[in-house]
């Protein structure tokens, strides 16, 4: 299997609340990264071999409740949220929301460049992550015309309100709570640039009327995988998304489409 081709399992959070309005929490990526450079996009990356350490066991709520196989990705979208955000999933000892302390924020460079595992940092935290507080919202796979191929699980959780969202600095030079349909009149007029997978689910969050209600939807959802195909018309090619998987019917110009 060439680079081309190789798909590689990633994992996206849309951390939600409803103060002071129905938001999500976007990041924008820096313009060096080359997967959706400048854009403005969830918190999220590819798994890592940490996510799938099986010691992982003791230090997570809800491992039982999760298949094997889906464990390290839960694990990845709340690392990358820790990791492109501030932002960490987890419970503390007294089994309150994890409100983030200092030696999350000193160790979070570490983490970020795979100089320390992420485990080893939540061992020293006392904290358990929220595997359980993850709601799967979609699953998205990249066609394969393109140069990099993710199979990407999109989870949403309510945000506690606890830690405020900071960006890195590396992968992301900003982080800012939006309201889904605000997101989507800034890319429509210029202001944000926002990739089509991302573009796909804020419109799908866009129809919850809050937090509580883009999770029963997500809940009630049945998952049903998104590979865009490319289809031709009169005007050129399309991408086209299957047309059960909750989005309507989309025809996504070949044009319209970057990395």
């Amino acid at each position: 299997m060439t680079e081309a081709t190789l798909i590689r399992p990633a994992a996206t959070v849309l951390l939600v609340r409803d103060a002071p309005t129905f938001e999500v929490l976007m990041v924008k990526r820096h313009h060096q990264i080359d997967f959706a450079s400048g854009a403005l996009v969830f918190p999220g990356g590819k798994t890592h071999a940490g996510d799938h350490d099986e010691a992982w066991a003791g230090h997570v709520t809800g491992w039982d409740a999760v298949p094997a196989e889906k464990r390290p990705l839960r694990i990845a979208a709340i690392r990358e949220a820790y990791e492109e955000a501030a932002i960490i999933i987890a419970n503390d000892s007294a089994g309150a929301p994890f409100r983030g302390d200092e030696r999350a924020g000193a160790a979070r460079e570490s983490v970020s460049k795979d100089d320390r595992p992420f485990l080893d940092l939540v061992r020293e935290l006392d904290v358990k992550l929220d595997l359980a507080a993850l709601t799967t919202f979609a699953r998205w796979i990249t066609p394969d015309m393109m140069p990099k191929r993710f199979d990407t699980w999109f989870y949403v959780v309510r945000a506690t309100g606890e830690q405020l969202a900071v960006c890195d600095g590396y992968e992301t030079v900003d982080a800012e709570w939006v309201a889904p349909s605000r997101a989507l009149e800034m890319e429509k007029v210029g202001e944000r640039t926002i990739i089509f997978p991302t573009r796909m689910n804020l419109q799908l969050l866009a129809e919850a009327s809050n937090a509580a209600d883009a999770i029963s939807r997500a809940a009630a959802r049945t998952l049903v995988p998104v590979l865009p195909k490319v289809e031709r018309r009169e005007g050129g090619g399309v991408l086209v998304i299957p047309p059960d998987a909750g989005y309507g019917a989309v025809e996504e110009p070949l044009s319209a489409i970057r990395t």
